[in-house]
């Protein structure tokens, strides 16, 4: 391997730069923590000033009276959490607005852009400056000669596409990547037009994010979806929220959380991070307390687990009732567990089994703290569980969510208003893609049903999923990559290797509305096709077409673009896979053309395979759309006994595997979505002009002999034992365990090993890397893999 091996794959040099892969900026970093409420005026500000930086503050204020309406307005592409149903004008956020305007932006990147920068010219560039650059406007392919990419026109990327894919000696020497901004119709035609081509290589973000909540519901309760809805907080006497940044990642829940609280509930929030979204808040568009500067809490308890610890917390959950039910036996729900759960008996051997010193140790809280959440779910007649990737990016999240729905199962919080779990998904339509048929092992009904709908005959044997496709690319197994949206080289763990991985590719396509780092880390041949943002009008021939999402909470609706498109040349994505199948398999019966001209088609078909969208056409009609239905929220459990199961997963050693080793989380700032930044500050942890550094407990730092700003090197050692290192990161102090740290992806993607996945779920353990961290020792390159 290189010595410098950032610039032989497309990567950025592997120096240090203060802005981390958000913009560079010289000014002075700072950190001071965040005491001001989350949103109000701060989120305010901010829109406004991104309003003015892309230039858009007439048509970025039109954008917000239509963004989230049903029937004529357009889905936010950020967070899946659930349109108000209640007729709100504004139901938008911070981060929603920054997305849209940051796809709305004036900028374009056409062939002239790409005549004057060859590609070597921009692996130089950050990540923030590629994005930038502003919208794509044309059909491109790279041309290795000049080392530019070059125009082509739409008719011929299609048959370079058809060409490569019908050459390969196997469909399973391809794999198809989705991003989370996929609609539904996009995703069904996507993945009917992969498994008639013959493959089931479908790598997503799931694959990176929930995966393993889906594994663990589906064992759990029969279905990989939570069974909350937005009532059922409002309702809810107790509020659970696992390793959820809402301020952050889901701000319109803050609304939900400050009503939580005002109806009474008792919202506990679990993290090792005291988050803002924890406090208080002031919603933006409520206009008199934004005036009078009036607050509302959004939290009653924080607990500060080790990372991996929550699991410890809910058996200590369970270890609370069980002791209760010894005095009363009312307090579990014996009718519901007679009628509807197995395994309850194993379960309570387990859990009497399990030593409060034990469940000390493991959460990293004291005995007092457990029992006070306890106490809280034992009070509550009503009680939900939430968690997002804090939860979902563990060595043994499958079990760990598995313990959430057991303690819910003791009180018979599942399948009545205001109780169940609810997982907290993140881009906007990660749930409807998996729904749609996104998968690398989909059930054998759904497949029986597609092909007798479609006329196809679907492989049976699973595919390849992220961790997967990545190994078969840099072994060369896997030929072609093709990517609708993300930014998969980023996103992934491990950036050096999984730029090997796609750089090794016969063919690589890219669907996109920017420039990213996935399009400047490519394989021999490489296509970027640009596609149609959510805000813009898309025109086909039977008028304007709208497409559907699903929310966190299975609530389906519509999404229809008005805006101009940035570029005349754009298709969209039902055009772009319509055009691409009918490339690659040309006697297809499939008609194609017939369901581009017209989205209700697609719709029609969708009907007839996909369980709760029968009369798909007519349910999106409405005003707020329909709610799939959710066997489980009536107590419908479709696991192999037809009832909810208790799991009897040991509790496992999250603890830091020696003496001297910290295990560190990676996750966003702020203002960043996904791998877009926006900025190189974070508000709510209150730094500033800074990514490029590790957030650790004061007292891990004295030990080290380090002191807030100083340099330091971070090691982390994988499971397989090999090494990755970051060097000349700034160390600050901050409120969390003892033994944990924590700081930024993407730039912190580099320390988790290929082989650093869950044997649970397989996802990438973006939580719980083992580092070592000591001051630094020389100003050796930012990245180094061994």
């Amino acid at each position: 391997m290189s010595e410098n091996p950032g610039t032989a794959f497309g990567l950025m040099p592997a120096v240090p730069r203060q802005g981390g892969y958000g913009p560079i900026t010289t000014k002075p970093w700072s950190q001071e923590d965040y005491t001001h409420p989350s949103a109000a005026w701060g989120a305010a500000l901010s829109v406004g000033q991104v309003l003015l930086r892309e230039k858009q503050p007439v048509s970025g204020a039109r954008a917000m009276l239509t963004m989230n309406h049903p029937i004529k307005g357009f889905d936010c592409p950020g967070c899946a959490w659930p349109d108000d149903q209640k007729g709100l004008k504004l139901d938008i956020c911070e981060n929603g607005m920054k997305h849209v305007t940051w796809e709305m932006t004036h900028k374009r990147v056409g062939p002239a852009f790409f005549a004057a920068h060859t590609v070597t010219e921009l692996a130089e560039w950050t990540d923030y400056d590629l994005e930038n650059a502003g919208r794509l406007t044309e059909p491109m392919v790279y041309d290795a000669e000049l080392d530019r990419y070059v125009p082509i026109s739409w008719d011929d990327a299609f048959a370079l596409i058809g060409d490569e894919l019908r050459a390969l000696d196997s469909p399973d020497e391809a794999t198809f990547y989705t991003s989370g901004r996929l609609s539904n119709e996009a995703s069904f035609l996507y993945q009917l037009m992969i498994r008639e081509y013959g493959t089931n290589n479908m790598p997503d973000c799931s694959n990176m994010c929930h995966e393993a909540s889906g594994r663990a519901l589906t064992a759990s309760i029969g279905s990989g979806k939570g069974t909350t809805t937005v009532e059922d907080w409002e309702q809810t006497d107790a509020l659970f929220l696992l390793g959820v940044n809402a301020a952050s990642n889901a701000p319109r829940m803050l609304t939900a959380l400050s009503d939580a609280v005002k109806n009474g509930a008792q919202v506990v929030h679990v993290n090792p991070l005291i988050e803002a979204a924890s406090r208080r808040t002031t919603v933006p568009h409520d206009f008199v307390d934004m005036a009078l500067f009036k607050t509302h809490e959004t939290g009653t308890l924080d607990l500060q687990v080790r990372p991996g610890g929550d699991m410890a917390l809910m058996r200590g959950i369970a270890k609370v009732v069980f002791e209760a039910a010894e005095m009363d036996a009312a307090v579990l729900d014996a009718a519901f567990l007679e009628r509807y759960a197995e395994g309850l008996e194993e379960y309570r051997a387990l859990v009497d089994a399990t030593s409060w010193d034990d469940l000390v140790i493991q959460s990293g809280l004291s005995e007092e703290q457990i029992r006070a959440a306890g106490a809280i779910y034992l009070k509550a007649d009503k009680a939900i569980v939430s968690w997002c990737l804090g939860i979902s990016q563990h060595e043994h999240a499958v079990d760990m969510v598995r313990e959430i729905v057991n303690v819910l199962l003791l009180r018979g919080n599942i399948g009545r208003p205001g109780a169940g779990p609810a997982p907290v998904r993140g881009h906007s339509n990660v749930q409807g893609n998996r729904t749609c048929g996104i998968n690398h092992h989909s059930p054998a009904w759904l497949l029986d049903k597609l092909d007798e709908v479609c006329g196809i005959t679907s492989p049976r044997q699973p595919g390849l999923d992220t961790v997967g496709s990545i190994h078969q690319m840099h072994a060369g197994a896997v030929k072609v990559f093709v990517g609708l949206g993300g930014n998969f080289v980023t996103a992934a763990p491990d950036t050096v290797f999984t730029a090997e991985a796609m750089s090794s590719c016969r063919l690589t396509v890219q669907v996109s509305t920017k420039l990213n780092r996935s399009h400047i880390v490519h394989g021999a041949r490489a296509l970027i096709l640009p596609c149609l943002a959510r805000t813009e009008r898309d025109e086909q021939a039977a008028g304007r077409q709208g497409q559907t999402v699903e929310d966190a909470m299975s609530m389906v609706h519509l999404s229809v673009g008005g805006r101009k498109p940035a570029s005349e040349h754009l298709l969209s994505e039902p055009d772009i896979i319509a055009r691409m199948a009918r490339a690659t398999t040309p006697d297809s019966a499939i008609p194609w053309e017939s369901y581009v001209a017209d989205y209700a088609r697609i719709r029609d078909v969708m009907a007839q395979v996909l369980p709760g969208f029968e009369g798909f056409n007519e349910l999106v009609a409405t005003p707020t759309g329909f709610r799939i239905p959710q066997p489980a929220r009536e107590r419908g459990f479709r696991t192999p006994s037809g009832r909810a199961m208790f799991s009897p997963a040991p509790l496992h050693d999250v603890r830091p595997p020696a003496e001297d080793m910290l295990v560190l989380q990676t996750m966003r700032s702020h203002d960043q979505w996904n791998t877009t930044i926006y900025t190189s500050s974070d508000r709510y942890r209150g730094v500033k002009n800074l990514r490029e550094l590790i957030f650790l407990h004061e007292a891990d730092m004295r030990e080290r002999g380090i002191a807030t700003g100083d340099f330091v090197d971070i090691v982390a050692t994988s499971k397989d034992g090999t090494q990755r290192q970051l060097n000349q990161y700034r160390a600050i102090a901050y409120d969390l365990p003892r033994g944990s740290a924590a700081g930024y992806m993407p730039e912190m993607n580099v320390l988790i090993g290929p082989n650093d996945f869950s044997a649970q779920s397989d996802q990438p353990l973006m939580k719980s890397i083992n580092i070592r961290v000591a001051p630094s020792a020389s100003a050796a390159p930012a990245v180094k893999a061994s």
